[in-house]
């Protein structure tokens, strides 16, 4: 029995690198976001710090700042033998700092601090899927200092370092009633979580770095190229804690889940290598359209090992297949200098999922995405600009989705599936200054 609750625990911490996947955050930048946030190849100045270091290079100003808010608005819903259930999300705010400067006319430097990943979901306590996840609150902040250099008036390189740290606050369902009521023969509960856990932790620090290139190949065109590395967030000593419906599921339950109330949990999770291609081309000197590739290399996530403390617990770790696939994101936009104070922009993104449909948890519900943007930038004086874009994330739904696991008090292996839809707005507000 203590062994099967054990295991439920593990369970839950998936959700700490699953939840990256469900909301790889793609709203970094309130001027990008409505050019389908593009940037692989366009010169952004401190803002490439972020989409590829190389364009910094040619950023003109001695001084360089930028800052970006974004509310993601996410709604999502799970329909199981019929019945619609609609989690209630808390709004996610990434946000995004950026300063660069000149040392030379071809030498740039800077430092920019942003929120790559974050998950924020909450489908309640009692759902029909509360054994797998009620509610999960991901972050993970990195700052990265760069540097840039313009070999030549054509061709440019960056590179910065990137280090990162997030959190984890997680919780789901240990026991629901109509299974306890079957084990003692008795209606007592009906169809309630009578106990749940919460799961707390705080990663190390990790580093990786942020690379590219860019070059221009006329006064039209120009092609850039960048590298993100792997970077492992490891939740080196998590807190679990138990609470329960009532006072009866306690005195039934309590001395067999103490023992995970008093347990502490580590675990590991992937911010996955990214590769991303782009071009830009300016047809008119007021036009400009931009698309990048972008390669998410979630093979890299082929397990989840999951060890706990006391040494006495060590028989219960885990190490559980993933077996994520690569995923692919297109970007695609425009942007247009109607006069001399004001930009509009427009843009697509199309997101791929690499989670695969028979390893499905609701706790991250990732699934192919279309998502179209709109944007513009105003100057009320020449150097300073107010920047805004709207995103509308469209997931393309996904019926039939199942994941099998083991009900703690039967023993017996169990499949949840179930149809899920998500859809979020993302507005976006930004300011930035040059001289």
């Amino acid at each position: 029995m203590k062994k099967l609750l054990l295991s439920a625990v593990m369970a839950a911490a998936i959700a700490v690198p699953a939840g990256a996947e469900g909301y790889q955050v793609n709203t970094l930048s309130a001027k990008q976001n409505g050019m389908g946030h593009t940037g692989t190849a366009l010169k952004l100045g401190s803002e490439s710090m972020i989409f590829n270091p190389a364009g910094m290079a040619f950023m003109e100003d001695k001084i360089d700042f930028s800052s970006s808010f974004t509310a993601i608005l996410p709604s999502a819903s799970a329909t199981v033998n019929g019945t619609k259930y609609d989690s209630d999300n808390p709004a996610s705010t990434p946000l995004g700092f950026n300063l660069g400067f000149s040392i030379y006319d071809n030498l740039k430097a800077g430092i920019s601090f942003y929120t790559p990943y974050g998950s924020n979901i909450n489908w309640g306590e009692n759902w029909a899927g509360a054994l797998l996840n009620q509610r999960v609150k991901l972050a993970v902040y990195t700052m990265q200092p760069t540097i840039a250099w313009r070999i030549t008036p054509k061709l440019s390189v960056g590179a910065g370092l990137t280090v990162a740290w997030g959190s984890v606050d997680l919780d789901k369902a240990l026991v629901n009633g109509t299974t306890l009521d079957m084990m003692v023969g008795a209606p007592m509960f009906g169809d309630i979580s009578v106990a749940s856990v919460n799961l707390k932790g705080t990663s190390r620090v990790a580093v990786g770095a942020n690379i590219g290139v860019m070059y221009d190949i006329n006064n039209q065109w120009t092609v850039g190229a960048s590298y993100r590395s792997k970077m492992a967030m490891k939740v080196k000593s998590g807190t679990a804690s138990v609470t329960y419906a009532n006072e009866a599921a306690q005195g039934l339950l309590n001395q067999t889940l103490g023992l995970i109330h008093e347990a502490n949990f580590s675990a590991e999770m992937p911010c996955v290598s990214i590769i991303s291609l782009g071009a830009s081309y300016k047809p008119i000197e007021k036009l400009t359209l931009a698309a990048d590739a972008q390669l998410s290399l979630w093979s890299e996530y082929k397990k989840l090992d999951i060890e706990f403390t006391p040494e006495q617990l060590s028989v219960f770790d885990q190490h559980i297949v993933k077996d994520y696939r690569n995923a692919w994101m297109f970007h695609a936009g425009a942007e247009y200098n109607l006069t001399e104070r004001f930009d509009i922009r427009a843009g697509l993104i199309l997101d791929t999922t690499p989670i695969r449909k028979d390893n499905y948890n609701p706790e991250t519900p990732g699934m192919t995405k279309l998502e179209p943007s709109v944007g513009f930038s105003f100057r009320p004086v020449k150097d300073f600009s107010i920047d805004a874009s709207l995103m509308y994330v469209a997931g393309l739904g996904r019926d039939n989705a199942s994941i099998e696991y083991v009900n703690m008090l039967t023993k017996q292996p169990e499949t949840f599936t179930a149809d899920y839809k998500v859809s979020a707005f993302c507005p976006s507000i930004g300011v930035s200054f040059t001289f």
